[in-house]
């Protein structure tokens, strides 16, 4: 089965830090494109960073210079990287992947701010 798992969202003060994890099973991460994205409470799901499967990335204007993303892939694991955290960040965050070439299984790991989830609160 393919899933995707969030975590490392927590509370942290402005300026602060934060690594968020994105561990995938039933296939090899390495294998395929991913992006995070970020919902807050009344707001649409926000595409923040894109990493794809040949190391180029992506990252939204707003933030762009703060956050960074990185794979481990003996973890089969994608990290979020947040740095100089803002109010504005607080979301919950979600990862998505897509299907590798030649994936022929079902695939339910693509929809944006689907899933758990991992709480990022940014307070002032």
């Amino acid at each position: 089965e393919v899933q995707l798992v969030e975590s490392g969202g927590d509370s942290v003060q402005a300026g602060g830090s934060l690594r968020l994890s994105c561990t995938a099973s039933g296939f090899t991460f390495a294998d395929s494109d991913m992006t995070w994205y970020r919902q807050a409470p009344g707001n649409e799901c926000e595409l923040v960073s894109r990493l794809y499967r040949d190391g180029t990335s992506f990252y939204a204007d707003s933030v762009k210079g703060r956050f960074t993303v990185s794979q481990d892939n003996a973890k089969n694991t994608r990290y979020l990287q947040m740095n100089s955290l803002q109010p504005e960040d607080t979301a919950a965050y979600y990862c998505a992947a897509y299907p590798p070439p030649g994936f022929g299984g079902s695939w339910s790991a693509a929809t944006p701010c689907r899933g758990q989830g991992t709480q990022v609160t940014v307070f002032s």
